[in-house]
């Protein structure tokens, strides 16, 4: 059995597939006390066996339980952020942690009794700033993590400690294939780590199962290299694809944000990316006006495929003349383009009928430039081809209308795939409230149409707020992570945050911060290594390198905190940034103030996400204290680009304050939206307890135990598959 496919499985499903082994004897009762055992420990961690993976177990040899328990811990172990020592500068944090000058003074009257460090801070006396670096006790954990531990008291186990289920899956190769079939067939665009699952599952499954469309461009990608390398027929109908493929099997960037090197390829491989390019050319020669979006990559694997050796595919020789300009091939965007530098808004409507998902994503563009009568024709024309457009695009356009401001001058907020956040005004004319009115009841009635029938759904009222995942480039990695603009309840008396990293090759230093801002948005306070403490809160200390691995914490009580919002942020002051450490991640916990325990307690983490951004400074989400005291949390997924070095929270506070204001003030579209256009027969509001008889859909955080077989269950781990295609 793979642990490497183990560790997928459970990782995205919360599945441990079936444990395969001999059958314990009627006499032994081994196999049954292992398993207790195996979910005693798993306990630690936040995790607990099903009833039904409990009693599997149960019926197996001690050895056979041992070995899964052998491979599922570490899993999940590591899925919370467990599989890594915790220690902090502050033994005893988040008790006696000293206020920030007080401390300071400690560490230079500790260096001025070292020679050597007196000669730094006596250099340091010429410039008038004291270096911190320079103080031998500054930085670097003055204790190890066993004396750390010695220091605090065991955690007390409480009603409001998570506990996430690990259902029993099947077989190994059943549930390979049943996770293959839902990445490879998602409607929405997969997260990094979606994909790079993809793409470990595509080569094992080419041969089995298939999902009925592949939707997703990218995805199609990673699936063609696994069905070119099994001498499968390709997937492929527009130019792009061959391109993306091309990408793919370069080990590129199959989104195609990035260039990609092309490397040199075998004959076979030159010869199905040349035909497939002739196919898609013959078939519709106007997709020869997708060349131009990426004319200089073209050029580039023109260079890796020769065309000119294989005249037998003259139509795949035309894409490169397109490239280099020596034939015309006007494209969509460009005719469009033409048309409205001509205020001919109906043509340039018309022109887009040819490309629906344009289309509507060129809506309000077509009815802000239209007169009243053009603007009627162009809802017609959206009408006509709604049908045609992806549901992941009216589900956009929906909520593109929820913050279509009625006045110019408002926040925009914008985020791109790789997560960099930005903040415009708006400038655009406003739209008609009869235009709006009628827009959104035309999207609506599309949605209610794809949607599938329902009989009796059950809903966790605790998801309603959780954001359509529309793209899984809007999610960070990691575990309890929730598509950005989701709201979730936040309970708990203590709040948590923690930052680990560990450098790859140069001294790293990861600086985790919190803000406070008040109902205007205004800075008032924050923690981090120049401020230790304030009256709500404690920060567990600096270091400021990583070799082996390095966490930092914020200690916060609730009840405590005057201002409405805090904004956990991570500073990278010098060193590698998120995409090049090692490892990278943060994440927050909960408990109750009389737990006591660890620093880093796995049981109450609620969310753990790697950072993995191109930015100097990460915005993972905020909390928020509502009217009625009680608090939430709203994912954001951020960076912002930062400076190259002493990226502190003083500095980019106004910049944060700004973006988080945009972020709390737009409406995102959630799963409240698709439940309350689903119609089902019978509605029940689950509440935790009993669940009904019957088969169900269940909408929720986790899937609950006993649901009746045939139930359909959507969980943050499969919300994808709620978006209709």
């Amino acid at each position: 059995m793979s642990t490497r496919l183990d560790a997928l499985v459970i990782r995205h499903t919360h599945r441990v597939p079936a444990p395969q082994g001999p059958p314990g004897t009627a006499a032994s009762t081994t196999g049954a006390t292992a398993a207790r055992q195996f979910d005693a420990v798993l306990m630690t961690a936040g995790f607990k066996l099903s009833r039904e993976l409990l009693a599997h177990l149960s019926g197996l040899t001690e050895g056979t339980v041992i070995d899964t328990a052998v491979r599922v811990l570490p899993v999940v172990r590591e899925m919370v952020g467990d599989h890594v020592e915790h220690n902090v500068y502050f033994r005893d944090f988040p008790r006696n942690v000293p206020d920030t000058v007080d401390f300071w003074m400690r560490c230079i009257a500790e260096a001025m009794v070292d020679d050597d460090a007196m000669a730094a801070l006596a250099e340091s006396a010429h410039t008038g700033v004291l270096n911190l670096l320079t103080l031998p006790a500054y930085g670097r954990y003055q204790h190890t993590y066993a004396e750390m531990l010695d220091a605090h008291a065991e955690l007390i186990a409480a009603a409001g400690d998570r506990v996430t289920v690990l259902h029993l899956g099947g077989d190994l190769a059943e549930e390979e294939t049943g996770l293959y079939l839902a990445l490879a067939g998602s409607v929405t665009p997969l997260g990094e780590d979606g994909l790079a699952a993809l793409d470990e599952l595509a080569g094992r499954c080419a041969g089995g199962p298939q999902p009925e469309t592949i939707p997703v461009r990218e995805n199609r990608a990673v699936v063609n290299r696994a069905r070119l390398q099994a001498g499968a027929p390709l997937l492929v109908d527009t130019v792009t694809d061959v391109l993306r493929l091309a990408c793919a099997m370069s080990d590129g960037d199959v989104t195609l944000l990035e260039p990609t090197r092309f490397t040199a390829m075998p004959r076979p491989a030159r010869r199905a990316l040349l035909a497939a390019l002739d196919g898609v050319v013959a078939a519709d020669p106007a997709k020869l006006g997708d060349v131009a979006a990426y004319r200089e990559r073209w050029k580039r694997l023109g260079e890796r495929l020769h065309p000119h050796e294989y005249p037998r595919w003259p139509q795949a020789a035309r894409v490169f003349a397109v490239a280099r300009g020596e034939q015309a091939a006007p494209s969509i965007a460009g005719r469009v383009e033409a048309r409205f530098a001509a205020d001919d808004v109906i043509g340039a409507a018309n022109v887009l009928k040819a490309s629906p998902g344009m289309l509507f994503r060129s809506l309000d563009r077509l009815l802000r430039s239209a007169t009243p009568a053009e603007q009627d024709a162009i809802l017609g024309a959206a009408e006509e081809v709604a049908g045609r457009v992806a549901g992941r695009v009216v589900l956009s356009v929906r909520e593109h209308l929820l913050n279509r401001a009625a006045a110019p001058g408002r926040a925009r907020v914008f985020a791109d795939r790789l997560g960099r956040g930005r903040i415009e005004p708006d400038t655009r004319p406003p739209l008609a409230p009869e235009v709006l009115e009628r827009l959104a009841g035309l999207l609506d009635a599309e949605v209610r149409r794809r949607l599938p029938a329902v009989e009796h759904l059950v809903v966790d009222p605790a998801v309603l707020d959780v954001a359509l995942p529309l793209s899984g480039k809007a999610a960070g990695t990691g575990f309890g992570v929730l598509p950005r603009g989701s709201v979730t309840p936040v309970d708990g008396d203590l709040l948590r945050f923690f930052v680990h990293w560990r450098q790859r090759e140069r001294d790293t230093d990861f600086d985790l911060s919190a803000l406070t801002l008040n109902e205007r948005y205004h800075s008032m306070a924050w923690l981090s290594y120049t401020q230790l403490t304030m009256v709500s809160g404690e920060h567990s200390g600096d270091i400021t390198e990583a070799p082996d691995g390095a966490s930092e914490f914020i200690d916060l009580r609730l009840a405590q905190v005057r201002e409405p919002f805090i904004v956990p942020q991570v500073n990278i002051y010098d060193g590698e940034g998120f995409e090049e450490v090692r490892e990278s991640f943060f994440g927050f916990m909960l408990r109750g103030a009389e737990q006591q325990g660890r620093p880093f307690e796995a049981r109450t983490v609620r969310m753990k996400s790697d950072l993995r951004g191109p930015g100097r400074v990460a915005l993972p989400l905020i909390f928020m204290r509502g009217d009625d005291g009680r608090w939430r949390a709203k994912w954001l997924h951020m960076f912002l680009k930062g400076e190259a070095m002493f990226n502190r929270v003083e500095t980019n506070r106004l910049t944060t304050a700004a973006l988080v204001r945009a972020v709390v003030e737009r409406r995102y579209l959630t799963l409240r939206y698709l439940v309350e256009r689903l119609a089902p027969g019978t509605v029940t509001r689950w509440d935790g307890g009993r669940l009904p008889d019957g088969p169900v859909t269940f909408i929720g955080a986790a899937r609950p135990e006993g649901l009746p077989v045939g139930s359909r269950v959507f969980t943050p781990g499969n919300l994808r598959d709620l978006v209709p295609a």
